[in-house]
């Protein structure tokens, strides 16, 4: 794949109006959020629930691609329909996840240090042969007393960027997300400064391991004070700072940048995504600002299943409402009386 078909890609991925599904928990954290609605965290289960999301009927009218676990890239729905080869049926691109995980960063309490480069070139290979055209990689960076650590950001930077490098080798878009968590009592002013110096070294380390910047995708937290901060921020407030942080941080060759929620709201994060696609409709931005949620998508549709059968059609329908509302604030058209009419439809 030339550098030609890689922006081609990166670009059908953050493509105006469509935005990223992320469901690529690990067994483990999925077993958690379907204890949370009753269900056991059975493989048949999971299957049931995966194809609950990728087979809601127009899901690809307002979600670009999906990136999948490394079971749900192996499995097949009930009926025996591979699960990629159901994404592709949606007119959404594959992709996968490849790291393995947050380790606890040596001499460095409190801190981690994302895992999953070694043996990465041979699975990659395995991944196209299962049909992904891209792959995600997530590090954390936690705010708290003394933290993060210059050795922490380093660390997490030169992974993703030894990561995205290995990707683009595979003819693989590579998604880089450095997350800093909004865990915590700090300011939405600490959130700026901890944010612009991650993605100042992220942008570093991929120039160094010659990553071809309009072949990746950026997948960013907003710029957002911590859930436990007296001061919460505005909306206004986090779209401003969340801007004023890529423009001082990443190159226009960057083709899209795709927001995580990351702990947010399923209201607020669409709020605070529309405020920022209004912001650069004025600021003549060079990249794309879309979503790609996990939770923020996926909360109500857990709510309305809880393992039974019967109300996979209503799930189904949650899911495409919430695509769509994120959809519209990824083009500056989102309305909070929307959302409330979708709340009244829901019940």
């Amino acid at each position: 794949m030339t550098l030609n078909a890689l922006r081609q890609t990166a670009e059908a991925m953050v493509k105006p109006g469509q935005g990223i599904l992320a469901m690529d928990e690990s067994t483990p954290t999925i077993g958690k959020r379907l204890k949370a609605v009753g269900v056991e965290n059975t493989e048949d289960n999971r299957i049931a629930y995966r194809t609950i999301l990728l087979n809601t009927p127009g899901l690809g009218e307002f979600i670009s691609s999906a990136i999948l676990y490394d079971e749900t890239i192996r499995q097949s729905t009930a009926e025996g329909e591979p699960f990629p080869e159901l994404v592709k049926r949606q007119g959404i691109i594959p992709g996968i996840k490849v790291d393995t995980g947050a380790k606890a960063l040596a001499l460095n309490a409190g801190e981690k240090v994302t895992e999953g480069l070694d043996g990465l070139r041979e699975r990659l290979e395995e991944y196209v042969g299962f049909g992904a055209q891209f792959c995600k990689w997530r590090a954390v960076i936690t705010i708290a007393e003394e933290k993060p650590s210059r050795a922490c950001i380093e660390a997490n930077a030169h992974a993703l960027a030894r990561y995205a490098a290995l990707c683009q080798e595979a003819d693989l878009v590579p998604i880089v997300e450095p997350e800093v968590l909004i865990n915590g009592a700090h300011t939405i002013e600490t959130s700026y400064a901890v944010t612009v110096e991650t993605q100042r070294q992220v942008f570093e380390q991929l120039y160094r391991q010659g990553v071809q910047l309009e072949g990746m995708i950026l997948k960013p937290s907003m710029v957002i004070s911590g859930t436990e901060c007296p001061q919460r921020s505005g909306v206004e407030q986090v779209a401003e700072a969340t801007l004023r942080c890529l423009q001082q941080t990443v190159p226009a060759a960057v083709p899209g940048v795709a927001f995580l929620s990351g702990g947010q709201g399923d209201e607020q994060a669409t709020l605070h995504l529309n405020a920022m696609n209004q912001m650069a409709a004025k600021l003549s931005l060079p990249w794309r600002l879309t979503f790609s949620y996990a939770r923020a998508l996926q909360n109500q549709v857990l709510e309305t299943w809880r393992g039974d059968a019967s109300k996979a059609e209503q799930a189904s329908e949650a899911l495409l409402q919430r695509a769509k509302l994120n959809a519209l604030a990824s083009l500056g058209e989102y309305a909070p009386e929307m959302e409330h009419a979708a709340q009244r439809g829901a019940r």
